[in-house]
C-alpha cells in the first residue's frame, strides 16, 4: 500500500539526487522497471549499466538521469526508506502507484501530486486516513501543504 506523509518529515531522505549518487548499484539501471521508467520519464534508452542514450544529452551516465527517475529507482530498490517524492513530477505518479502494488512504500510529499483520475488506495500518515482517489487526497493534503 502507498503511504504518504505531507510536509516536513525528519526521517525522510530529502536530497534524493545526492543520495542516489552515493548508493545506487549498476544492476538497478538494467532492471526492467528502470528501463521502462528511463524510457517514459527521461525519454532515453538504457544501453548498459553506465550508458544511457538521451536524445538531448547524448550518451550519459546514470548520475545524469532526472530527479524523478532517480527517486523512483530509490523507492523501488530501497522500499524500507522514505524518500522525498516531491522531486518527482506528476508523470511519476503512475510509477509510484505501480510500486505500491508490489510493496508497501512510504513517500514524503511537500506538494499535492496528481495521481490522475484512477482509483487508488493510500494512507495519509499525518492523520491515518485512507483515501481512494484524487478528490479524497486533495481534501487531506490541503491540511498539510
Amino acid at each position: 500500500m502507498l503511504q504518504i506523509y505531507f510536509g516536513n518529515m525528519p526521517e525522510a531522505i530529502y536530497n534524493t539526487e545526492v543520495y542516489f549518487q552515493n548508493v545506487y548499484e549498476d544492476e538497478w539501471i538494467v532492471d526492467d522497471f528502470a528501463k521502462e521508467v528511463i524510457k517514459k520519464i527521461d525519454r532515453s534508452e538504457v544501453m548498459d549499466v553506465q550508458a544511457i542514450k538521451s536524445p538531448v544529452l547524448g550518451i550519459i551516465s546514470p548520475e545524469r538521469l532526472s530527479g524523478g527517475t532517480k527517486t523512483l529507482l530509490l523507492i523501488k530498490n530501497m522500499p524500507d526508506k522514505v524518500f522525498n517524492a516531491s522531486t518527482c513530477g506528476d508523470n511519476c505518479a503512475g510509477f509510484i502507484l505501480k510500486l505500491a502494488k508490489e510493496n508497501d512504500i512510504t513517500i514524503n510529499l511537500r506538494h499535492l501530486m496528481d495521481f490522475g483520475n484512477r482509483h487508488f488506495k493510500a494512507r495519509v500518515l499525518n492523520d491515518d486516513t485512507i483515501v481512494s482517489d484524487m478528490d479524497e487526497l486533495l481534501m487531506e493534503a490541503y491540511k498539510y501543504v
